[in-house]
């Protein structure tokens, strides 16, 4: 019985963790005993090997972070770690800058990345640089549109102004004319009618009391017992009348 505790007890020892070491063992230099239990751990800037401490070895362009974790160093702002757990320097490319992270760099504005450079943007004649995040590298001035790679002049009619647009139609008629095929055609009003702001249509509405016919207003004749309806463009019957060919009756 006393033989089996002996053997577990044995076992429990060597199960416990390597950088749990008990002052039982003799301590090795550059460790220090932990203010709880019997146990001992490497100091700042050394790392457990087996059962010793063994210094951080802190490469070049690095610098000590003073942690007990960790590989205990780290690289310098503009350099990058490699595998073989050294500091190399980011490379920075002409037209470029290093990133806030210190571990990549970008391009300045005006610039694009292509592999491991930065190529200077070619503006045509009438661009300027636009914000590279909607895909686009250069916009055209207004009053240009971008043809092949150029800015063109957009050609707008007479009796028309540019809109803006960044999609469609680059003008727009002034008002009072309509659009057809590429030019601004006035609208004829006719006689009793008045210009109409609606972007369908004819572009003119009757006067109150007339209505369209063609490309005219005619006067409205209303019947006796009616009355003009809300739109001023129709008659309709007063209550208790109704139409019946043209004319309203007594409903019986």
């Amino acid at each position: 019985m006393a033989l089996l505790m002996g053997s577990f007890v044995a076992a429990m020892l060597l199960a416990l963790p390597a950088f749990s070491q008990t002052t039982a063992q003799a301590m090795p230099a550059n460790a220090s005993a932990k203010s709880y239990g019997d146990e001992w751990e490497c100091n700042i800037g050394f790392r457990l090997d087996e059962n010793t401490c063994v210094a951080v070895v802190v490469p070049q362009n690095a610098y000590d972070t003073n942690r007990s974790y960790g590989s205990g160093w780290e690289c310098l702002h503009g350099f990058l770690r490699t595998d073989d757990a050294a500091c190399v320097v980011v490379e920075v490319p002409e037209g470029g800058f290093l990133d806030p992270s210190g571990e990549r760099w970008q391009c300045l504005r005006g610039y694009i990345k292509v592999d491991d450079t930065c190529q200077e943007i070619v503006l045509p004649a009438n661009s300027y640089l636009a914000d590279a995040s909607n895909g686009f590298m250069w916009t055209c001035e207004r009053g240009f549109e971008a043809t092949d790679g150029q800015c063109t002049v957009i050609a707008v009619p007479a009796n028309a102004y540019l809109n803006g647009s960044g999609f469609g139609q680059p003008w727009t008629c002034e008002r009072g004319f309509f659009e057809q095929a590429g030019l601004c055609e006035a609208v004829a009003i006719p006689a009793n009618g008045y210009f109409d702001d609606a972007t369908f249509g004819t572009g003119w509405k009757c006067d109150r009391g007339y209505t369209a016919s063609a490309e005219t207003c005619e006067f409205i004749n209303i019947p006796e017992n009616a009355h003009l309806d809300r739109s001023g463009n129709r008659w309709e019957c007063d209550r208790n009348f109704q139409n019946s060919k043209g004319l309203c009756v007594l409903i019986n």
